[in-house]
């Protein structure tokens, strides 16, 4: 249902498919087959022009699995979660991985595991892949042997150190709500503190801006989902800072693609380059306001 609302909103491809959807409030794991069946639905309705990012499993933090024992912690927001769990869990994550590789034969397929804060994750995750290339093959299974694989840049330590991770990952895509809690040390499900993880904190806008350029000088995409990437005060500093894709809630494409159609790339650049230099979101809100009442 919510692929063909993206369809129908003008979506040209996925950004960010979250399979949690299959994994929670049951008592077991969905298995290989019955994932197969729930992705290739929603792939075949997205069509197979269009691109179509998968996040693998985020779960654990404020999303646990009955049937997965993990320890009790006192922060689970920087605990076992993501794709931490899935490589404490492999065979778990190889029944995923073999699922969404099997369902995406034919399609543009693009993996991204949630949750990375080093390289060597991802290099453990990769050999995961591997393993599950090789089984799908030797058990003659039709697959995506062509499928990208990347990282959500939600840690700041990712972020950090992009460069590296550009040389092994095909893409990026950088989770703005989990970065900015992250970078402001602010819980943005905390009513305390949650005035303080604004995504337009030149904090997180220079990691923005410094992803995108370690992508670039390798040749590889970086998009970018959360609010930030459906809320039209930013499009002109997501813009001008290069960005590639914009991920975005069906309801806000209409409104993202007119406010995209308003704004130069060659204008945006000059309006990015002031946000990062600002001191506060408080007086990047106000650049941009500013902007909008000339």
């Amino acid at each position: 249902a919510d692929a063909q609302e993206a369809m129908r909103s003008g979506a040209e491809g996925v950004g960010l498919l979250r399979t949690e959807f299959l994994f929670l409030d049951r008592a077991t794991a969905p298995d290989e087959e019955e994932q197969v069946q729930a992705y290739s639905g929603i792939f075949s309705t997205i069509g197979s022009s269009k691109p179509i990012v998968v996040r693998t499993l985020d779960i654990g933090g404020d999303k646990p699995a009955s049937y997965l024992t993990v320890p009790r912690e006192n922060n689970p927001f920087l605990g076992l979660r993501g794709l931490r769990l899935s490589l404490r869990f492999p065979d778990l994550f190889e029944t995923q991985l073999r699922s969404l590789l099997r369902a995406g034969a034919g399609y543009d397929l693009r993996i991204m595991f949630p949750m990375v804060s080093t390289v060597e994750e991802f290099l453990q995750a990769q050999s995961v892949v591997e393993r599950c290339l090789q089984a799908l093959a030797a058990a003659g299974q039709n697959y995506n042997d062509r499928c990208q694989f990347g990282i959500m840049v939600e840690v700041p330590s990712a972020a950090v150190t992009a460069r590296a991770f550009a040389e092994c990952v095909d893409f990026f895509s950088i989770g703005t709500n989990d970065l900015s809690q992250y970078t402001l040390a602010a819980e943005r499900t905390s009513a305390e503190v949650a005035y303080l993880a604004d995504p337009l904190h030149p904090a997180v806008l220079q990691l923005i801006d410094h992803v995108i350029q370690a992508a670039h000088a390798k040749g590889k995409w970086v998009g970018l989902c959360g609010e930030l990437a459906g809320d039209p005060v930013a499009t002109p500093i997501l813009l001008g800072l290069g960005l590639d894709e914009f991920s975005a809630s069906p309801r806000s494409i209409p409104v993202l693609k007119q406010t995209i159609r308003q704004h130069s790339v060659h204008a945006s650049v000059a309006i990015s380059q002031r946000s990062l230099e600002l001191a506060n979101a408080k007086e990047v809100r106000a650049y941009l306001q500013s902007i909008t009442d000339q």
